[in-house]
């Protein structure tokens, strides 16, 4: 098990504004309606999430360095836990042609908005009940999901992840914090996550549940 940063200069590429985000508008009305992950949170107004997630090919870099890390053949099984839109997937078919990718989310929205060249191997699921035998997969991955589960659900779905996934090759990243400022930033700024721990509980909440992969975080700076 690693800690691995594919994500950070992505991350850092989005301007914030954090003080703005709990005193231009009601934060808590923001957040409930963020949790429903609908039309609202992935193309409304930004006070409710993306702002308008559309494709742009910024996931691209991504996939190819974790293809690359964890040496992604052609007609091997990714499995994407909380893939959105599946833009991310779609990329990794882009990187390693021929590979089989599979995607779950909550959001229905999400899913009837993905990605056309990849909706059909997207379905709706709860990450703490997948619904796929053991061994599924031979890489898992999870992005920007797992912090939205309370410490119980993050245990569970990552249980699920170790039970699907065949091997160690598997990476979950979540949103984290190593200072006050960033914890403050990541808490002003969140609409939907459930999870607040820093880089060394998520790792001993990881060996709590079994979990035999890698993890990453973003940082709110």
């Amino acid at each position: 098990m690693a800690e691995i940063d594919f994500i950070q200069s992505l991350h850092k590429r989005t301007t914030r504004n954090y003080l703005e985000r709990v005193t231009t508008h009601d934060k808590a009305a923001c957040a409930e309606v963020a949790k429903r992950f609908g039309a609202d949170y992935w193309d409304g107004d930004r006070r409710y999430g993306y702002g308008g997630y559309r494709y742009d090919g910024r996931w691209l870099p991504i996939a190819e360095r974790i293809a690359a890390h964890y040496d992604l053949r052609p007609g091997e099984r990714l499995l994407d836990v909380g893939c959105g839109k599946g833009y991310l997937l779609y990329e990794f078919t882009r990187v390693v042609p021929g590979v089989a990718v599979t995607g779950i989310d909550v959001s229905r929205y999400g899913l009837a908005h993905a990605k056309p060249e990849v909706r059909q191997t997207l379905a709706a699921a709860d990450a703490r009940r997948l619904p796929f035998a053991d061994d599924s997969f031979d890489v898992v991955i999870s992005l920007g999901t797992l912090h939205n589960l309370s410490i119980e659900g993050v245990v569970a779905a990552l249980r699920e992840i170790e039970r699907v996934g065949c091997g160690s090759r598997k990476y979950f990243m979540v949103e984290s914090f190593r200072t006050e400022r960033e914890k403050v930033n990541l808490l002003y700024w969140q609409l939907t996550c459930e999870s607040f721990h820093r880089p060394e509980s998520w790792a001993w909440i990881a060996g709590q549940a079994g979990y035999s992969g890698d993890w990453g975080f973003i940082y709110f700076e």
